[in-house]
């Protein structure tokens, strides 16, 4: 039986990351920690301590960015600079490299532009150069940011930053269709 990884912070969590178990659960084993994956640097942590669970992987996706755009003192900066979480994010990857060539990076979904600790401009900045980062290492992406922009209203909930049940779905069935495509 083929074996895949999700890793990432609480969108995956709390969002797309039991739907996709349940739908793969007949097809493939899938590990995701029970631990929110934060901020970069923490998931980089997290993966030493995963690392028995995510030997033999055969697909890994994951997540982060949310923490790292955040501007959690409301001080006006940023949680990681863009350069923080850009080598964190290579770190992740070539880490994840050493255990299987196919891992997908999923891009930061947009936010509410209500939501005061966020702005969706941070997150496309950061995710530009995290996709740029992603590609040079043969990562692959998985755009949930484009996805989830559709329609910011209906796919995030009442808290302006998390999925809502239907932008749940909508991020299970792409990142399904993404591990599915690798294995």
């Amino acid at each position: 039986m083929k074996k895949i990884a999700l890793l990432g912070d609480s969108i995956r969590l709390i969002g797309y990351g039991k739907i996709v178990a349940e739908m793969l659960d007949s097809e493939v084993e899938v590990f995701q920690s029970e631990d929110n994956g934060r901020f970069a640097k923490y998931m980089l942590r997290s993966i030493f301590d995963m690392h028995e669970q995510l030997k033999d992987c055969d697909v890994i996706h994951f997540n982060c960015g949310h923490w790292d755009v955040c501007d959690i003192m409301g001080d006006g900066q940023l949680f990681s600079t863009d350069e923080e979480y850009i080598a964190n994010l290579e770190r992740i990857a070539k880490a994840l490299l050493k255990i299987t060539p196919k891992v997908i990076f999923a891009t930061t979904t947009p936010v509410n532009p209500q939501y005061k600790y966020n702005r969706n401009e941070d997150i496309d900045r950061f995710n530009e150069k995290a996709v740029k980062k992603m590609k040079e290492l043969g990562v692959q992406i998985n755009d949930l940011n484009s996805l989830v922009k559709e329609n910011v209203e209906e796919y995030l909930c009442e808290d302006m930053l998390h999925l809502s049940p239907t932008g749940a779905q909508l991020c299970a069935r792409q990142v399904v269709e993404y591990i599915k495509s690798n294995l």
